[in-house]
C-alpha cells in the first residue's frame, strides 16, 4: 500500500487489521515519489507499507 505522509498512520492500521502482522515501512525515493499516488487520496506517495 502507497501512503502520504497524512495517511501513513491509517495505511498501517489497515495492514495491521487485515494481516495481523506488523508491516515494514520503506521510505520511496525521489524518483518513485513523482509518479505514485497515495492509496488513500490523491497526495503524492512518501512511504510503502507491506512485507
Amino acid at each position: 500500500m502507497y501512503s502520504c505522509e497524512e495517511h501513513i498512520e491509517l495505511a498501517i492500521d489497515m495492514y495491521v487489521d487485515e494481516k495481523e502482522l506488523a508491516p515494514e515501512i520503506e521510505k520511496l525515493d525521489n524518483s518513485r515519489k513523482l509518479s505514485t499516488s497515495c492509496d488513500l487520496c490523491t497526495n503524492p506517495a512518501v512511504y510503502i507499507v507491506g512485507n
